[in-house]
């Protein structure tokens, strides 16, 4: 268990998720070593009260320094992304990087790492029938799209085979995170930054599953406390369709709602373009990345029972994630001007607008 003054590493702290973990632990009274890559954006943690220490997670050695005396280390950094210059950055980060934070937490003598894994990395042919995917769903590894999934499904590979030669981990999927303080923003936030700047011109057929990221930092620390040893826990919220989620976002900010459906075949033609001709050619990141369109083509729906029912987890409704990443994006500066002028935030959660 988890008591006041008890000294824990959260590696990716000033990250989403990461600083999500970091402020539900600074709520449980722990001492918190946020460990934040050295040219990362540190406005998530600069002003709580933990201890900043500087380490890329490619640097064994940094990482070793950053986390000795921790009792627990949460891993929650990546490179959470769909194109990169060079796709090998992939793999140094996510899978390298977690090899370096694991066996350096063994060496700490941590009594537990949570690994933040994703839901990405399970098979999906269940959803495309319209059934749930489970932590028992295998992945088709032809169908783990980008570099992004293939990365972490080694990285899973790796956190399951510390566990298997004893090191206490356990492993957290998180679905689809929405809420505040998204600074990138992650390519999840950027639906949201889209959809307020008119950049969504029509929407395909596909389902995500929505889930608040404080919510997702609870189940983290739920797994922590209550999880076993080599089990992965899917932390999630409600599935909805893309449909249902642009709505629910027209229904938030006031603006107009998106009513085309685009055919998938369209948007993935439109995306091919795109990564030929900006990736490729002019070596900038696509505006319609390959690996995001096929995600956003695809039926990814989750069931989190096994949270719920081994670790306790519970989440609010997606009208509430929803809201308050509309909120603080448009509190933050990331809504054009003309599009702010015409925003009417409703509050569909019941809470004060």
């Amino acid at each position: 268990m988890l008591v006041p003054g008890d000294r824990v590493a959260v590696t990716g702290a000033a990250g989403f998720i990461g600083s999500a973990i970091t402020r539900r632990l600074l709520e449980r009274g722990a001492s918190v070593v946020a460990v934040a890559e050295p040219s990362g954006d540190p406005r998530n943690v600069s002003d709580l009260d933990v201890e900043i220490r500087s380490a890329d997670v490619r640097d064994a050695h940094a990482v070793r320094r950053a986390i000795i005396g921790c009792r627990f280390v949460f891993h929650a950094a990546a490179l959470y992304d769909f194109w990169a210059k060079d796709p090998s950055i992939f793999y140094s980060v996510n899978v390298q990087g977690t090899r370096n934070v694991l066996e350096a937490a063994v060496a700490a003598g941590a009594e537990r790492i949570v690994y933040t894994s994703t839901v990405g990395t399970l098979g999906l042919d269940g959803p495309a029938i319209g059934h749930a995917a489970t932590e028992d769903s295998v992945a088709d590894v032809s169908h783990l799209f980008g570099h992004y999934k293939r990365s972490k499904y080694v990285a899973e590979h790796e956190a399951l085979r510390a566990a298997a030669q004893g090191a206490p981990i356990s492993l957290v999927l998180p679905t689809f995170p929405l809420g505040p303080r998204d600074h990138r923003p992650t390519p999840t936030g950027k639906v949201v930054v889209d959809f307020l700047n008119a950049r969504i011109p029509g929407y395909v057929d596909a389902a995500m599953n929505v889930a608040h990221v404080d919510d997702l930092a609870a189940g983290h620390l739920l797994a922590l406390e209550r999880g076993r040893v080599g089990r992965s826990y899917i932390v999630g919220g409600t599935n909805i369709s893309m449909r249902e989620l642009l709505a629910l976002l027209a229904t938030v900010s006031g603006l107009p709602p998106v009513t085309r459906r685009v055919p998938s075949s369209l948007a993935l033609a439109a995306s091919v373009v795109s990564e030929i001709v900006e990736g490729r050619v002019l070596r900038r990141p696509p505006s319609l990345p390959l690996e995001a369109v096929r995600m956003s083509t695809t039926s990814m729906i989750f069931d989190d029972a096994r949270a719920r029912d081994e670790l306790g987890y519970t989440s609010r409704p997606p009208s509430v994630a929803i809201e308050d990443a509309v909120r603080w994006f448009v509190d933050n500066g990331y809504v054009k001007p003309a599009r702010r002028a015409r925003l009417r935030l409703d509050s569909p959660s019941g809470r004060p607008a």
